[in-house]
């Protein structure tokens, strides 16, 4: 299955009304991002003793199609064992970088069996509004604040401080995968669900602050097809 299957998504820069375009991009989620790699194997172990197989490689990267990529706020879901995480999303549009904001929506099920199919399997929703980031290298997240509701219960609260560098996760994933200079709109990581458990629900929210003051925002509502 091909990650760069020809898709639009459409952004709206924040604070410059500049509108982008993105067409056949590449397509991918970034897992096991956390800046401490012993809590990383530590909660790959954890992972483990429940089945779900370990990655080959820390951070892991998951190919999904551009066309799942999604700023709609109803969506449709196959599983019903589905749930999303609130994570930075790394753009790159014509050499150009921008930060935006994403759910990994994922087969919880099918996670336990394949991973990479259990993140194919679900829309990824994305925010409509991003931020340019004029030097990645020197672009920071630490400080920023992340949250996610599910069905108006607070499910993830925390800053990103912990997670490994934006610089970090792009320049990994650019050496890893030879896209040269095409678009490509990567999700960044997350933070821990709050109790440790996953939540099946319908009514997603999703906020980023940022250090700066500027908050991105998206919500969505996942349907089950034959529900």
């Amino acid at each position: 299955m091909s990650s760069s299957t020809p898709s639009l998504l459409e952004f709206e820069v924040a604070g410059t009304g500049e509108r982008l375009a993105l067409a056949d991009f590449t397509g991918m989620v970034a897992g096991y991002t956390g800046r401490d790699e012993h809590a990383v194997r530590e909660h790959i172990d954890e992972l483990a003793a429940i089945g779900i197989a370990p990655p080959p490689a820390v951070p892991m990267f998951y190919p999904v199609e551009a066309s799942t990529f999604t700023s709609a706020e109803s969506l449709q879901s196959a599983g019903k064992a589905t749930s999303g995480e609130v994570e930075p999303l790394y753009i790159r549009h014509r050499g150009r970088y921008y930060l935006g904001l994403a759910s990994d929506h994922t087969d919880r099920e099918l996670e336990a069996v394949d991973i990479p199919d259990s993140k194919r399997a679900c829309p990824k929703p994305v925010s409509r509004q991003v931020v340019a980031i004029d030097d990645l290298e020197a672009f920071s997240l630490d400080g920023a604040r992340a949250r996610s509701w599910v069905d108006g219960v607070l499910y993830q609260d925390g800053t990103l401080d912990n997670l490994r560098t934006p610089a970090n996760v792009v320049g990994l994933f650019l050496e890893r995968h030879g896209i040269g200079d095409g678009d490509f709109a990567c999700l960044g990581g997350t933070l821990p669900v709050i109790g440790g458990k996953f939540t099946y629900g319908t009514h997603w929210r999703l906020e980023l602050e940022l250090p700066s003051g500027e908050t991105l925002i998206h919500t969505y509502t996942i349907h089950h097809e034959g529900a």
